[in-house]
């Protein structure tokens, strides 16, 4: 009967798991930790598929609907700013950029930059081939500056990041490039005033002869109409704003330049508006002089000057992934020379363009400060972004995780949120990715309530710990010496 016993317990252990272990059933998702007190409370933004706002608590508080491209920004009245994705036969190309009113009508759009094949059938169709950032002029970076003049937008101009396609042989004689544009279009006309192409200055960019080869060594045909080399890959375009270095007289910091950031180089760069020449560069290497205080940039994401009013204003942030970028000699894990430089996690930077000093820096070094637990490897191999709020504290998306986060500048965790909207897409990584999030006031949308906000405690996260292939868990000495609470969450004493 007992090897009867043994047995019968063996088949279950091998054929039912399930039984014999439990699986958690809910998962942890919208707002996971909040302190009110903390915060700088306000609507959140998502740039997802859709238009969303949630509230503190990770209410949806409003839906912008259909799909949308990235990223999506709420300007004061209610108004977004998107785009309308995609078309078919670009890369990450929009549409149509648009601004919304708060009950979803479109009240400007524009699509004239390309006709371009249509998404079904036979034809053609307008797009605007808009990517990963755009912007109104008067707010130069698209999120809540404490007293901004008003925006007006039916006047002035909209900045956007686009695509075009040229044959650059300096870049390379194979295959046509993806090249990036910015372009300027007139509220009031809907023309296209000006415009900066990144392969036109590509001698102003720094690269070596190693840099050079590697780009001329891609060969990939183009997929479709309007694909190609996708060499730079910009990432990020804003005006610079009103700042303290013009107003000290140094004229590379004109309100009216743009900075921008380069996926694929690693580069950070600004443009005279007027010239259109870079006159401001951090990389692409990061080996010379004052870049080497920075460290490596690599595939960074949301680069900006931080606006005037808000602490920090005119350093320079920085999403800076990690991940794979850079163009370089051969080596063994990127034998063609791209992508040579690599990281194993995030950070979020700030500092001084002048001396290229560190100011902050949220990493996994900072994250794992006493009071924050355990800690979390920040860490987003593609988008996401950061934003400096009026109380000092910084609104984080880690972007391809789902997870925004605000934390204090001495690293404290107050707010959380994961992102539970689905994409409608086959590609899993990308399920419930967040491009950016922007916090803003509730004023800024009038038409909703001021939400109730109610703490939100993480409980005894250290509890969570992965255990290991024998099953055991990784001894914290908690049963020895007790817990502590700090900030919502728990350490040792």
């Amino acid at each position: 009967m007992k090897r009867l016993s043994e047995f019968i317990t063996l088949v279950l252990l091998i054929f039912i798991p399930g039984i014999i272990q439990g699986e958690t059933s809910v998962y942890p998702l919208g707002t996971t930790l909040y302190k009110p007190d903390k915060c700088w409370n306000g609507f959140t933004i998502l740039s997802s598929e859709e238009g969303r706002l949630v509230d503190m608590n990770g209410n949806l508080a409003h839906l912008w609907k259909g799909k949308l491209h990235h990223p999506n920004k709420v300007f004061p009245g209610g108004y977004l700013l998107a785009s309308t994705a995609a078309w078919k036969h670009g890369r990450q190309d929009a549409i149509e950029i648009q601004i919304r009113d708060f009950n979803d009508q479109v009240i400007w759009k524009f699509n004239q930059w390309h006709q371009g094949k249509a998404n079904e059938g036979e034809g053609f169709m307008y797009v605007s081939r808009q990517h990963h950032d755009l912007q109104i002029k008067g707010n130069p970076v698209g999120y809540y500056i404490p007293d901004s003049a008003p925006l007006d937008i039916y006047k002035g101009t909209v900045l956007a990041l686009a695509h075009y396609n040229v044959r650059d042989e300096r870049i390379n004689k194979k295959v046509p490039l993806l090249d990036d544009v910015v372009y300027e279009v007139d509220l009031a006309t809907g023309k296209v005033i000006w415009t900066w192409k990144a392969s036109e200055h590509l001698d102003e960019m720094g690269f070596d002869k190693a840099a050079l080869e590697a780009m001329r060594n891609y060969s990939n045909e183009p997929r479709s109409e309007g694909d190609g080399f996708d060499w730079f890959h910009q990432n990020c375009a804003s005006y610079l704003g009103s700042n303290k270095w013009h107003d000290q007289g140094d004229q590379r910091f004109h309100p009216d330049n743009i900075i921008l950031d380069s996926r694929q180089a690693g580069l950070l760069a600004i443009v005279d508006h007027e010239s259109g020449k870079i006159v401001w560069r951090a990389g692409p290497y990061y080996r010379d002089d004052d870049d080497k205080k920075l460290g490596w940039m690599i595939g960074p994401h949301h680069t900006h000057m931080i606006p005037k009013g808000l602490p920090g204003a005119g350093n320079i942030m920085v999403f800076d992934n990690g991940g794979n970028s850079g163009y370089g000699p051969p080596t063994d894990f990127a034998p063609d020379g791209q992508m040579v430089m690599r990281r194993d996690h995030s950070r979020v930077v700030e500092f001084n363009p002048l001396t290229k000093e560190i100011v902050w820096e949220y990493s996994p070094n900072t994250s794992n400060n006493p009071g924050q637990g355990f800690g979390h490897k920040l860490y987003s191999v593609n988008v996401s972004s950061a934003q400096r709020l009026p109380n000092g504290n910084t609104l984080i998306t880690e972007g391809a995780q789902g997870r925004i986060i605000e934390v204090t500048a001495d690293y404290e965790i107050v707010w959380e949120y994961m992102n539970p909207y689905l994409w409608d897409s086959d590609i899993p990584f990308t399920r419930n990715l967040v491009y950016r999030a922007y916090r803003v006031p509730y004023d800024w949308v009038p038409q909703l309530p001021k939400p109730k906000e109610s703490a939100v405690d993480a409980g005894p996260n250290y509890l969570f710990t992965i255990p290991a292939v024998d099953g055991t868990r990784p001894d914290f000495g908690i049963e020895k010496t007790g817990v502590w609470k700090q900030g919502g969450s728990q350490g040792r004493k």
